[in-house]
This record gives C-alpha cells, sequence and structure tokens, in this order.
C-alpha cells in the first residue's frame, strides 16, 4: 500500500466518530490533489479506446487517399509515357525527313559540281583550242 492509503487507514481506524473520519477521508483526497495536481486530467480506458479508434479511421482515410494519389499520379505517369512516344515518333519522321532532305542536298551539289567541272573543262579546252588556232594561224602566217 502506498503511504497515503496507509495514513488514511490508521486515521479511519482512529477516528472516533463519523466527522472525524469524513475529515481524514476529505484530508486524504487534498493529499492526493497536491501530491497529483494533473488526477483529474488522467485518461480512462474508455477515452483511450475512443481515441485509438478515431485514431485508426484516420490512418484509414489517410491510406486511402494516398492509394487514390497513387493511382491519379500512376494514370498521370502511363499519360506523360504516351506523350513521350507521340513526341519521339514524331522526332524520328522529322529526323528521317531531314536525313532525306540532306541526301538530295548533296545530289544536288554533286551535279552542280558536275556541272561546274564540265564548264570549266569546256572552257579549257576553248581556250586551248583557240591558242593553237592562234598558233597555227601565226605559223601560216609568217611562212
Amino acid at each position: 500500500m502506498s503511504a497515503v492509503a496507509l495514513h488514511l487507514y490508521e486515521k479511519l481506524n482512529e477516528a472516533s466518530d463519523d466527522k472525524a473520519r469524513s475529515k481524514a477521508i476529505v484530508e486524504a483526497f487534498s493529499e492526493l490533489e497536491e501530491r497529483y495536481p494533473n488526477l483529474r486530467e488522467v485518461v480512462t480506458q474508455r477515452n483511450l479506446s475512443e481515441t485509438e479508434l478515431r485514431l485508426q479511421k484516420e490512418i484509414e482515410k489517410t491510406r486511402l487517399e494516398i492509394k487514390t494519389v497513387e493511382a491519379n499520379l500512376q494514370k498521370e505517369i502511363e499519360k506523360t509515357r504516351l506523350e513521350i512516344k507521340t513526341v519521339e515518333a514524331n522526332l524520328q519522321k522529322e529526323i528521317e525527313k531531314m536525313r532525306l532532305e540532306i541526301k538530295q542536298i548533296e545530289v544536288n551539289f554533286s551535279k552542280a559540281i558536275h556541272q561546274q567541272t564540265l564548264w570549266v573543262i569546256g572552257s579549257v579546252g576553248t581556250i586551248v583550242m583557240g591558242v593553237r588556232l592562234l598558233e597555227w594561224f601565226l605559223a601560216h602566217l609568217a611562212a
């Protein structure tokens, strides 16, 4: 037994009448209140059970919210993946188109170089022919 309970027991046994016993009980309660000022605020088992149930409900509600958010995020992720695949496909088409354009430019450039080469060869041939013709005229004029 605690000291307070033992002290109360002794006072009740020593009390001569009901008034003295009542006084001893009141003193014991006062002593308990002084020693344990938060005694009135002590939680009961029922309060704990009610609080536990409320917390379990809140936890379950939060779990459901998390699952909902997770499902929404999965949908957004899948939507983003599809958008990325679409962009990739469009980029691949654009890359292929650019490759074809580059090949066409190369072909056109090769043709232009070929034509310029022919023009230069023709021009050089004309100049050589003109020089030879001039030499022939000069050779025949001097003779």
